[in-house]
């Protein structure tokens, strides 16, 4: 059901990308922590090589990923989850706990977040793979709704070739078009996950605020917080040096 990429021995450590994200985005962390860890590095359903599907939902993808656990016979595992990645991790948390040790949550918090990707999807179904753009043709298109350049290049690390001459996204773009709020959908009220758990900000974020850390530890009592600077919501891989830091600090 599951793409993964696996390296490494000892205690599972799963890594959950973001959304519009895949298993590659970690290939260089993954590596890193396959020195202390059996490392599965994660697709998520409708992202990369995993299965496209038009359910999706954190529910979902939570089971998802616990049959994972269940077909792989993990247990005891520690997680790791990236924004999205990081929902689900939360959700697979509070709703398999026996499975978990440890949870790490970059840059997301458990709270309802607004819409705020209409533009990025706009700029991804402006791109009609009918006329057999190229890989700059795509990008010209998604530059129109999308100026940051490293926010393309993550998205233009989707295009694959489908056959000779044909590009295409990895992704299932209609399922994120028919399902798009369920993205920011927060942890239901009465979720609990009574581990350890870190969760890890961007200094320059504005995804996890002052103000959430009394609904985190809400579901989260045993949790704490730490900030990387001078990162934004890509913090892992803006610094990845303090954040392969952090995590195993907090692992080992």
């Amino acid at each position: 059901m599951l793409f993964s990429k696996i390296e490494g021995s000892g205690q599972p450590l799963l890594i959950l990308h973001g959304f519009l994200g895949m298993s590659d985005n970690w290939k260089s962390l993954a590596t890193q922590f396959a020195a202390h860890f059996q490392v599965h590095t994660l697709d998520l359903r409708n992202h990369g090589r995993s299965l496209h599907s038009s359910e999706f939902s954190y529910a979902i993808m939570a089971q998802d990923v616990f049959e994972y656990c269940q077909t792989h016979e993990l247990s005891s595992i520690y997680i790791i989850g990236h924004s999205m990645g990081g929902k689900v991790a939360m959700t697979l948390a509070t709703t398999h706990p026996e499975l978990i040790s440890k949870l790490i949550v970059a840059d997301i918090g458990p709270k309802f977040y607004p819409q705020h990707h209409q533009l990025i999807l706009a700029g991804l179904n402006a791109v009609d793979f009918s006329k057999k753009p190229t890989r700059s043709d795509a990008e010209i298109i998604l530059e129109k709704f999308i100026p940051d350049f490293g926010t393309r290049q993550f998205l233009l690390k989707n295009l694959y070739w489908k056959e000779p001459g044909q590009l295409a996204f990895r992704f299932n773009l209609a399922a994120f078009n028919e399902n798009l709020d369920q993205i920011g959908l927060a942890l239901p009220e009465h979720a609990q996950f009574s581990k350890p758990t870190l969760f890890i900000r961007g200094g320059n974020s504005n995804y996890i605020l002052d103000s959430d850390f009394n609904d985190i530890k809400k579901h989260f009592p045993l949790a704490t917080i730490q900030t990387i600077a001078e990162t934004g919501h890509w913090l892992h891989a803006e610094n990845p040096t303090v954040f392969y830091n952090v995590v195993v600090s907090f692992l080992i």
